[in-house]
């Protein structure tokens, strides 16, 4: 904290025991995560709390304090939900903007069970990207919310029609296992690799309905390997953990596109998994592709882990120590 700090005082109204209980969480919790996340000193008399701390920290807090306030009249906050809001602060975005205070609604991603909303100005960026631009790639570290807003987007668009399909696709490059012989059909075979993609879409449309997509064909596991000669139109296709592709596979596969389309490549080229005599091919394509009109890149960071926050420091952790040891690459 700065030698000169700032204080402000806030009062939250409706004044409601219930809900202010809520707020501080059991022996003031939730407050003192506050505390940690911003950095600040926050003290609570009924509905009446100072705020101590360097400018625009306190600032950050105010803010979080009342978003927090407004939640509690809708159910139990929850340290994930908290940390959510402490992360968009600190990336100074407001991660959820109501109607009230920019005269229209929220950028949320409508799906069948609940609204998904991104977090940070990253997310929201990576968003928008996607509802405009035909290809287009979530770079960066675990957590950071890549796949899951990639799948939330393709629900999205099967549910307004904008697209007849989904098609969920992954190279099937173990990480640094060998797992050998796998029993099954071809969708079987490849079921392991696609289940984050699949958590997300149970998640979001539930497990009969994801399971009746399925068997319809209109939600598709379609292996990398088998992408070769075939052009995809009114589909949404998502290609996962792309930094296990290799440069011929990745050209073959930004080819397949078709007429009304949208492609999503995610990927973290930190965690490449291929034999060491093979480039990665989301690697390579980074330079190529990144000023090319209709395909965008979103490159997330440490700070943008919406996980656990321990997730954030374990990544910041290995980013320091690359950075230090010189392997650390830093996308063109």
């Amino acid at each position: 904290m700065s030698r000169h700090p700032r204080s402000s005082d806030i009062t939250l109204e409706p004044l409601d025991n219930e809900r202010l209980a809520n707020l501080c969480g059991q022996f003031d919790a939730h407050l003192r995560q506050i505390e940690s996340g911003l950095g600040v000193e926050v003290n609570s008399r009924g509905n009446q709390f100072r705020i101590i701390g360097e400018p625009g920290s306190v600032a950050r807090a105010d803010r979080v304090l009342r978003e927090l306030y407004a939640e509690t009249a809708k159910g139990q906050l929850t340290p994930s939900r908290i940390h959510f809001l402490l992360q968009a602060a600190t990336n100074e975005a407001v991660p959820e903007p109501t109607s009230e205070e920019t005269g229209e609604e929220a950028p949320a991603i409508r799906t069948r069970s609940s609204p998904v909303r991104p977090r940070g100005a990253n997310q929201h960026h990576y968003v928008e990207n996607i509802r405009r631009n035909d290809i287009n790639f979530g770079i960066g570290p675990a957590g950071t919310g890549k796949t899951y807003l990639a799948v939330a987007c393709a629900v999205e668009a099967l549910e307004k029609g904008l697209v007849r399909r989904i098609l969920l696709v992954r190279p099937a490059v173990e990480a640094g296992e060998r797992l050998g012989f796998l029993p099954g059909d071809l969708a079987q075979k490849i079921d392991p690799y696609l289940r984050p993609l699949y958590d997300a879409l149970y998640e979001m449309l539930g497990f009969e309905r994801v399971a009746k997509l399925v068997e319809r064909g209109v939600i598709e596991v379609a292996p990398l390997a088998y992408m070769r000669g075939r052009t995809l139109n009114e589909s949404f296709i998502i290609l996962d953990e792309a930094q296990n592709t290799i440069q011929e596979q990745m050209k073959m596969f930004l080819t397949r596109i078709g007429f009304g389309s949208t492609v999503v490549v995610t990927g973290d080229i930190t965690q490449i998994d291929l034999p060491r005599d093979k480039a990665s091919g989301l690697r390579h394509v980074i330079p190529i592709l990144k000023d090319i009109d209709g395909v965008s890149m979103t490159f997330f960071q440490s700070r943008d882990v919406v996980r656990h926050p321990l997730v954030q420091r374990i990544v910041a952790a290995y980013e320091a120590n690359e950075k230090q040891s010189g392997n650390h690459e830093t996308p063109t």
